[in-house]
């Protein structure tokens, strides 16, 4: 993990803005974030965070579409953006030179969209396609499945993209409600690492955005997820030829004093990935040491495991996600994985495997703050669930788990009663 050089200051209409030197390059990376996701939806709305960071992408009073584009482009840089259940987020990273006109980009895009009545209409369409694109992958089914059936009150049950019913009843008046709540200075933070000088920095960032004022919008509260009182379990049918299972745990907030131990309990049962949201779409080679690949994909059982505890603002759920293999039932899945999981919940990981897994998580921090880009998403993330203090000290929460907290977290978080089982059985009739 990168050594902490930043710098955190506040304009007077709310904004934070956070500066990270990194002169080994002349480029620069600024991401604007906005602490308002899926959690923060109300039923007759879910998928509205999503469908406003798309609009974003649309023009404002003084860009036009294209214009937006050609500002990154001209450059040589990238832009993108993605919405989670905690935070909506948008990137560019370019060449150093280019900071005043990706300021006035993201400046336009927090106070002057546009919201074309056609264009919202379109993007309706374009989103449902998107949601039946998911409903395409058996995974992604079972997962939204899984997660509704283990969350029953907290909005994280919620797909990020949204139900499709709520997708076809909201309005333009939703969507610019929603956009005048939350896109404001006062709940966001721009983050920008690369070759920049501090103080000069700053300056830019208070002429692009000191105008703008604060909304005063609170997000609105979220119901706490009672406890898990026994197993649930979920079953689907699709067309196909390749069984799933998916367990998932409830897991504890990032700023919780059990997440690190759960981190390295996760590494020891899946192999260690991280915690970037940007780049865990980077293909991580499987960890053959792993129990849970030993228990399955060596014994033949299944083609792929793989598991994931992401950090977030409450308390979520620890996937374990299975592919099995062919001709093999699910229920003989199941029932391997699970002796795994409660040989590590009764037993006990061995010294070794922890020291093993504290090294991976070590090394996947680092690879995690290895460019501009990165290293801004870290801080951003971070610092818009509340937990940026936190990130700093993981290395030390990390290096300061024993195999006693692994045994102590395992025997609390994977128990069968906190347990949402899934199925996914093909259907090769279908």
């Amino acid at each position: 993990m990168p050594s902490i050089d930043r710098r955190v200051a506040q304009l007077d209409n709310g904004l934070t803005v956070i500066l990270q030197p990194s002169h080994g390059s002349s480029l620069i990376s600024l991401w604007a974030w906005y602490r308002v996701g899926s959690g923060d939806e109300r039923p007759g709305q879910t998928g509205i965070s999503h469908w406003v960071e798309h609009m974003n992408f649309k023009g404002t009073a003084r860009l036009s579409r294209e214009e937006m584009t050609g500002i990154v482009e001209r450059h040589g840089g990238f832009w993108n953006g993605y919405t989670w259940i905690d935070q909506t987020t948008y990137v560019s990273t370019a060449h150093r030179d280019a900071l005043d006109d990706l300021l006035l980009l993201e400046s336009e895009r927090m106070s002057a969209c546009l919201y074309d009545e056609a264009e919202c209409e379109s993007e309706r369409t374009v989103i449902i396609s998107e949601l039946q694109g998911a409903e395409n992958d058996p995974d992604q089914v079972l997962e939204t499945e899984v997660t509704a059936a283990a969350m029953k009150v907290h909005p994280y049950r919620h797909p990020t993209i949204g139900w499709r019913g709520d997708l076809e009843t909201m309005t333009r008046a939703d969507l610019v409600g929603h956009y005048a709540r939350y896109y404001a200075p006062d709940n966001a933070a721009v983050v920008i690492a690369g070759d920049i000088d501090d103080e000069d920095a700053i300056a830019r960032v208070a002429r692009a955005f000191g105008a703008i004022a604060p909304s005063g919008a609170k997000a609105p509260p979220r119901t706490a997820e009672p406890e898990q009182l026994g197993e649930r379990r979920v079953s689907v049918e699709r067309p196909g030829s390749v069984g799933y299972v998916k367990l998932a745990h409830h897991a504890p907030a990032f700023t919780h004093a059990d997440f690190a131990p759960m981190l390295v309990l996760d590494a020891v049962l899946n192999g260690a990935r991280g915690l970037n949201l940007w780049c865990s779409y980077r293909a991580i080679a499987a960890q053959r040491r792993s129990r849970l690949y030993r228990a399955l994909v060596d014994r033949s059982l299944a083609s792929a495991v793989q598991g994931a505890l992401m950090p977030t603002r409450d308390a979520f759920l620890s996937y374990i996600s299975i592919t099995a293999a062919d001709g093999v039932a699910v229920e003989t899945v199941e029932q391997a994985a699970a002796e795994a999981i409660e040989a590590v919940a009764g037993g006990g990981a061995t010294d070794e495997e922890v020291r093993r897994a504290k090294r991976q998580l070590h090394a996947r921090l680092v690879f995690e703050g290895d460019s501009v880009t990165n290293l801004a998403h870290q801080t951003g993330y971070f610092q818009t669930i509340g937990a940026l203090d936190a990130y700093d000290q993981l290395p030390a929460r990390l290096g300061a788990v024993t195999p006693d907290d692994v045994d102590r977290v395992a025997r609390r978080y994977l128990r069968r009663s906190r347990r949402t089982v899934g199925f996914l059985r093909p259907d090769a009739a279908a």
